[in-house]
């Protein structure tokens, strides 16, 4: 699907969240170090689409903050091996600047030390873990990744797993068609039970199924990162009002995008949808996910 040839977009920039929403919690934004965003920037303008907002981490959040976002997941993941521990610090200096960040751990599956890596992310104060299949190029039921859901099933601390197939690229070190898939999410489910499990972009090309596996196990949920925008070709946006109402999250995906900030809020703003479905859209679901207060 990513080849370089996405639509470009031009919709204008909203100043601030739909006037008619409630309070709007983020949860799917991406902080990283200044010199791993400039090699993203690179790689997106080569193999998917521009990034619209080139911001550094704290402009990122500034900008969030001011245009009436209330509170802002803040996701990273690890590269290679040895940059999980680097990457999580910097996570817990951020969190300690914004009060209002969530900030998630990041780990290399496989990498040496995965438990003391995790555990003392948890102990910075960091409230999940996220990590990304076709990035990092792992299987989601290999040994390596069991290793880390037991982690987070004991610890109690959600994984944000972009684990669906696309949007995939020829760019990857990996076929995320041999890798991902409902059918090794259902695995996971099943095998770790006590693990809290959000699989973002509604699980794009798969949503079928996911919407069986909602209703099936209570503790999977979905973000609509991107998914809302009618950008990907072939992929019509889904109907809200056919999905488990308290296990979708609102997440935008920022700041990777390559139309505005508040493009799918504007679309949310539109579906009707009742008030209490629409509170849990935007905050109430990423609260109880995420365990907070």
């Amino acid at each position: 699907m990513l080849n370089g040839l996405l639509p470009g977009l031009n919709d204008p920039d909203g100043l601030g969240i739909p006037g008619n929403l409630p309070p709007v919690v983020d949860a799917h934004v991406h902080l990283f170090p200044d010199w791993i965003f400039q090699a993203l920037w690179k790689w997106f303008a080569k193999h998917a689409w521009p990034i619209r907002y080139q911001m550094k981490a704290e402009e990122i959040l500034d900008f969030l903050f001011a245009r009436g976002i209330r509170q802002v997941v803040a996701l990273q993941y690890a590269h290679r091996p040895g940059m999980a521990a680097e990457l999580n610090a910097f996570m817990r200096d951020i969190c300690a600047k914004y009060p209002n960040v969530i900030g998630l751990a990041s780990i290399y599956p496989g990498e040496d030390g995965v438990e003391d890596i995790l555990e003392q992310a948890f102990g910075f104060g960091l409230k999940g873990v996220k990590l990304h299949a076709h990035v990092q190029g792992f299987d989601l039921n290999s040994p390596e990744m069991e290793r880390i859901y037991a982690v987070c099933a004991a610890a109690r601390k959600p994984l944000v797993l972009h684990g669906g197939r696309e949007p995939k690229s020829p760019a990857y070190p990996v076929d995320p068609y041999q890798i991902c898939g409902v059918a090794k999410v259902e695995r996971i489910l099943k095998n770790f039970p006590r693990l809290r499990l959000c699989i973002p972009h509604l699980g794009l090309d798969e949503l079928p199924a996911y919407r069986r596996l909602l209703k099936q196990y209570d503790q999977l949920w979905l973000d609509t990162a991107m998914v809302l925008s009618d950008y990907f070709p072939g992929h019509e946006p889904p109907d809200l009002l056919s999905l488990r109402a308290d296990r979708i999250m609102y997440g935008s995906d920022f700041p990777n995008l390559p139309f505005a900030w508040d493009r799918e809020l504007k679309i949310i703003a539109e579906y009707g949808l009742p008030e209490d479905r629409l509170a849990m859209l935007l905050h109430t679901n990423a609260l109880e996910f995420f365990s907070i207060d």
